[in-house]
């Protein structure tokens, strides 16, 4: 795979801005099937930084519903929280 494949997208929420500016940390978005190594080597690529830890936890899909009998789910996706050298960034503007 290819980093593009493997790092969907980051997460940008209010817990993750906070882990960004006191912990160094970015929570990004990546393919289930991607192990830590190829997290980390496609998030060195894609915003050349250097990569000190990466932690992956699998989030399971929602049950949903809106306004029919059929119940639906969202999908499931693999959350990954990625730590960073002290000094880089990724910038996300």
């Amino acid at each position: 795979m290819n980093p593009f494949e493997i790092i969907k997208t980051v997460r940008l929420t209010e817990k993750g801005t906070r882990q960004g500016e006191k912990y160094n940390q970015y929570t990004v978005v990546a393919d289930r099937l991607a192990t830590k190594p190829e997290i980390r080597q496609a998030v060195q690529e894609l915003f050349k930084v250097k990569v000190v830890r990466v932690n992956t936890l699998n989030v399971r899909g929602k049950d949903r519903r809106k306004r029919t009998a059929q119940a639906g789910t969202t999908s499931a996706w693999k959350k990954a929280i990625v730590t960073l050298k002290d000094g880089d960034k990724i910038v996300l503007t």
